[in-house]
C-alpha cells in the first residue's frame, strides 16, 4: 500500500474515491478516509460501519462480489476552511448490465487536517422521492 496523498481539496478526494471504486482498489480507497475511530460509512443497506477495519472489510466484500461502475452527480456542496459536505446522487451499474440501479442519495463529509483533506463520513441510501412528492402536493396554509 502506498502513502496517502496530500489532497488539496475535497473534490480531489471525491475524484480519487470514484476512481478507486472503478478500479476495485480497496487499498487506494482506504487511503482516502480519515484515520479516526469515529470514521463512519453507511451503505444503502442501512448497515452503519464505525472505524476503518469494518469499512475496509465491507468494500473488500463489495469489490469481491461485483464489478461496479458509479456515475456520481453533484447536487450541493458546502465548504468551510476545515470541513466540507457534499450531497450527490449516484447511479450504479453492476457488471455488464446497461440498466442503472438507483439513484442513491449520498452525503460525503470531509475534514482537512495536517495531511490534507480526507473523507470522514459517507452515507448512501436509496432515493425515495415519493415522500417529497406528497409533501409538495399538500396545501400550504399560513396562519
Amino acid at each position: 500500500m502506498s502513502e496517502p496523498s496530500n489532497f488539496a481539496s475535497p473534490e480531489d478526494v471525491e475524484l480519487a474515491f470514484y476512481d478507486a471504486i472503478a478500479e476495485r482498489d480497496v487499498d487506494r480507497l482506504m487511503l482516502l478516509w480519515a484515520d479516526d475511530e469515529e470514521t463512519v460509512c453507511v451503505h444503502p443497506t442501512g448497515v452503519r460501519l464505525l472505524g476503518l477495519p469494518p469499512i475496509r472489510e465491507s468494500w473488500r466484500s463489495i469489490f469481491a462480489s461485483a464489478r461496479l461502475r458509479v456515475r456520481p452527480e453533484a447536487v450541493t456542496h458546502w465548504h468551510s476552511t476545515v470541513f466540507a459536505i457534499h450531497h450527490l446522487t449516484e447511479l450504479l451499474f453492476v457488471g455488464d448490465d446497461p440498466s442503472p440501479h438507483g439513484p442513491l442519495y449520498v452525503t460525503h463529509v470531509y475534514v482537512r487536517g495536517s495531511r490534507g483533506w480526507r473523507l470522514v463520513s459517507r452515507h448512501a441510501s436509496a432515493a425515495d422521492d415519493s415522500h417529497q412528492a406528497m409533501a409538495e402536493a399538500m396545501p400550504h396554509t399560513l396562519h
